[in-house]
């Protein structure tokens, strides 16, 4: 929920102190009920309001609206992602259509296959129609992008590349493309009408899977005469996969039929111990969903540790010997860092033997590298472990607070139960929510990686979601959060 304080412009210093220095969106409001309001995010919302509403001698010509303001109202946004989609939704609600113009979201292209034509084809387009979403592939990162995807694309068969209508004529003197032999030059009937069904339903099938399910029958083919020595073919099968993982690797996993664009995303939170999930589906984005991390082992990253007591997130609670849990706090007491002593840890692990000594080397990264990741001691998860609401409690062992480690089938059904409110029936997005959250994903999506925050899941081959891998992927983006705020 947004907050909000009245601002006299007479005392602007008092308005200024209230906010936050945190990453939101805001809304500045005039006296009249009709002024449009200023909207914006920023990374720091007091600095920010500070050069808008706060008059400096240094900087006569900076924009101050100090004299037109009457309210404040901001919402507190965790990532960027969150901060845009929010500010869009904030100009949609006021401005209507115009929000996608105020923040420059361009729809999308796309390849579509004209399936509903006597003879299909394929072509791109920027407003791909609802009533044919099956056949519209994408989105693509630039019109150039599908523009290359589809004619590499039709160089690995035989449709027509010509944009009218036909009407089959033998009389017809045909094309360049047909001399050539890389079209079955329906204009003349140089194919039967069951011919070219055929071959539509292959490139439909290829733009559908970007050509994993072609990849899949030449690389069976290619190994069975390999298999059968004939090495001729398999060279010739073997020439016909490289062509097609070339086209392949021109679409991103995200390129997809326009009405089975699922994923889930990503993000940090504005609240600490907490991740942002966000949902795409039906043509709009959904959320955040809150995903509390409370209970939840949290590896470090930069550590580099193999251990498979190290890695796991979540996992199932290992008892801890006495002996161990009394040199852990004589550590804490010692050092103030809630981790062993280092300098007995090694010592007694070889005295204690194998089952310590991944516990004790887990400890001693975690002193090396100064961070905490909230990783909850290795005791049994019982029932005073959890809080009333089902959330976990703080333990206090050695004198030291740490939340219950959670088992990881609680947190699969805490992200099932985020993902079914996402999903909760709602009524069907106007078309310029539907272009502006495409136009946010795939902004979003095809960032270069380094700059690209959070992540992103698609479902299975069986519209399953990964709900392991997303799982770990929450614990990814916890351990950045954490390493950020450090």
């Amino acid at each position: 929920m947004p907050l909000a304080l009245k601002f006299d412009p007479a005392d602007p210093r008092a308005a200024l102190a209230q906010l936050p220095q945190a990453q939101a969106v805001f809304a500045l409001y005039g006296a009249e009920a009709r002024a449009e309001p200023y909207i914006g995010r920023t990374p720091n919302l007091r600095a920010r309001l500070e050069r808008l509403l706060q008059p400096s001698a240094k900087h006569p010509r900076r924009l101050h609206l100090a004299g037109l303001v009457r309210r404040i109202e901001w919402q507190l946004t965790g990532s960027e992602f969150e901060s845009l989609l929010t500010q869009f939704s904030l100009l949609d609600e006021i401005f209507g259509a115009k929000a996608l113009e105020r923040m420059h979201l361009r729809a999308p292209a796309f390849v579509r296959f004209l399936g509903s034509n006597p003879y299909p084809r394929i072509t791109v387009t920027h407003r791909p129609s609802l009533r044919e979403a099956d056949w519209a592939y994408g989105p693509f990162p630039s019109r150039a992008a599908a523009e290359r995807f589809s004619e590499e694309a039709l160089k690995l068969f035989l449709l027509r590349r010509c944009t009218f209508d036909l009407n089959p004529d033998p009389s017809f003197p045909g094309c360049v493309y047909s001399e050539m032999k890389m079209c079955l030059a329906p204009c003349y009937k140089g194919c039967s009408d069951e011919r070219y069904a055929e071959e539509a339903a292959a490139v439909e099938g290829f733009l559908a899977t970007r050509g994993e399910g072609r990849l899949v029958t030449l690389r069976a083919q290619r190994d069975q005469a390999s298999t059968e020595l004939a090495f001729e073919s398999a060279a010739t099968l073997h020439t016909q996969v490289q062509r097609v993982e070339a086209v392949h690797a021109l679409a991103a996993e995200l390129v997809r039929p326009l009405n089975r664009l699922r994923a889930v995303i990503l993000q940090a939170s504005a609240k600490p111990e907490e991740v942002a999930v966000f949902l795409f589906e039906n043509g709009r984005l959904r959320g955040p969903a809150a995903f509390s991390t409370v209970g939840m082992r949290i590896q470090n990253e930069q550590s580099g540790s193999t251990s498979l007591f190290a890695q796991p997130l979540a996992i199932e609670p290992t008892p801890e010997k006495q002996g161990a849990r009394e040199q852990g706090s004589e550590g804490a007491e010692s050092q103030g860092l809630g981790t062993r002593d280092l300098g007995t840890s090694h010592q007694e692990t070889r005295e204690r033997g194998s089952d310590e000594t991944e516990i004790n080397a887990d400890s001693s990264e975690e002193a090396l590298k100064g961070h905490d990741f909230s990783r909850a001691e290795s005791s049994q998860l019982n029932e005073r472990a959890l809080a009333p609401g089902g959330t976990a409690a703080p333990t206090q062992e050695s004198g030291i607070a740490h939340p219950a480690k959670l088992p990881r089938g609680l947190l699969e059904s805490r992200l099932e139960s985020a993902l079914a409110e996402l999903s909760a029936p709602a009524a069907p997005p106007s078309a310029t929510v539907r272009q502006g959250h495409l136009a946010l994903l795939k902004r979003w999506y095809y960032r270069p990686e380094a700059r690209r925050a959070g992540e992103i899941f698609f479902p299975d081959a069986e519209d399953r979601w990964p709900i392991k891998s997303i799982l770990r992927g929450i614990g990814r983006v916890a351990a950045k959060s954490v390493i950020a705020d450090d």
